[in-house]
């Protein structure tokens, strides 16, 4: 099982860009970069939190759990 990040999904419903997301959570934007393409080991409930209420969305919304073998939607 492995975790998929959905923020680039997410920003894109939202029409915003990854620049401003990061200005608006305090992270910079290698950070952000990172963290959408999945290569962090984790994050911190602070800043999940934080891009929930800037997206208005669940953590569910963000975050996917798939099967080592299934390709995610």
């Amino acid at each position: 099982m492995e975790i998929v990040v959905r923020l680039d999904v997410m920003l894109a419903l939202r029409k915003m860009k990854s620049r401003e997301l990061a200005a608006q959570i305090g992270i910079s934007e290698q950070n952000l970069s990172l963290l959408k393409s999945g290569k962090v080991k984790g994050i911190r409930f602070e800043t999940l939190a934080k891009i929930c209420e800037v997206l208005e969305c669940q953590p569910g919304d963000l975050l996917e759990a798939v099967a080592g073998n299934e390709t995610p939607n």
